[in-house]
């Protein structure tokens, strides 16, 4: 198997051939690199895999992030791919994004693993259960939400979970529940925000005329749904579509959308700075 390397930092000249050559010098061969200049801001940004002897693999990580970090002067984060992320999904009673990544995930489509799904809502229990997924149910109320928020922590530091997946999960995830659990969570929802906040937004986008609707993937932030956007997609409609034909189109992009970005996540393609 291989290793990949996302680094970013300040743009010179020669870090390609400085990167390949380390590689090279370690009983390295690479198969597949990409990398991307920033002109405006001077960054450079790469993304290299490479196939090494397995037996050192864990060493040679550990020697090129010090190499990235020292020598180039980059952040660097270096994965294994022989070691695939562990995913939770959450949800809480729309489920068309839920069963369409349980599907990819079945059928080997995605990468990782995923290990459990996890609600505020019972609606989807007995499915997840015919899905052979364990279910966890946190009930969250205003009164209770920062507590259900830390056992959410827990739970899934306990169960060693690498990414959470928000397939449409009608909460806000708190500022304090961000830091505590201190890894990458996806979000997904319709592209109408800001314009069309609130509920029912085909509806207000039907009544306005809207030509165009789309989805949105982003990891969350404290920002509430502007944190880095991952993949988009739109699609034209007209005066002919009824507000049920936009409903369904939505959520065709939504599952599109967010599929495209937990791959692109598990497969250690995305590099924000």
């Amino acid at each position: 198997m291989s290793l990949v390397a996302l680094l970013y930092g300040k743009d010179r000249p020669g870090l390609v051939a400085e990167v390949s050559k380390w590689i090279l010098q370690n009983s390295g061969n690479i198969i597949h690199a990409d990398q991307h200049c920033d002109f405006q801001a001077e960054f450079f940004f790469q993304r290299v895999v490479w196939e090494c002897p397995i037996d050192n693999k864990p060493i040679i990580g550990k020697n090129f992030s010090a190499f990235a970090k020292n020598t180039l002067g980059m952040e660097v984060n270096v994965y294994d791919t022989n070691n695939p992320l562990r995913v939770a999904i959450m949800v809480s009673k729309t489920d068309h994004c839920f069963h369409d990544l349980v599907l990819r995930f079945k059928s080997k489509e995605l990468g990782g693993d995923l290990i459990s799904v996890i609600s505020n809502h019972q609606n989807l229990s007995a499915v997840s259960s015919k899905y052979e997924l364990p279910y966890y149910f946190f009930p969250v109320t205003k009164e209770n939400k920062r507590e259900a928020e830390i056992k959410l922590a827990k739970h899934l530091r306990s169960h060693r979970i690498d990414l959470l997946v928000l397939a449409r999960y009608m909460q806000v995830l708190s500022i304090n529940f961000l830091e505590d659990w201190g890894k990458p969570v996806i979000n997904i929802h319709h592209s109408f925000l800001p314009a069309f906040a609130g509920g029912k937004p085909y509806h207000q986008a039907y009544q306005r005329g809207v030509k165009i609707i789309g989805a949105t993937a982003h990891y969350v932030t404290e920002e509430l749904d502007a944190g880095p956007i991952i993949q988009q997609d739109v699609t034209r409609i007209n005066h002919r579509h009824p507000i049920s034909d936009l409903i369904r189109r939505g959520k065709d992009l939504e599952k599109i959308v967010l599929s495209q970005a937990v791959r692109w996540h598990l497969e250690h393609r995305i590099l924000t700075y």
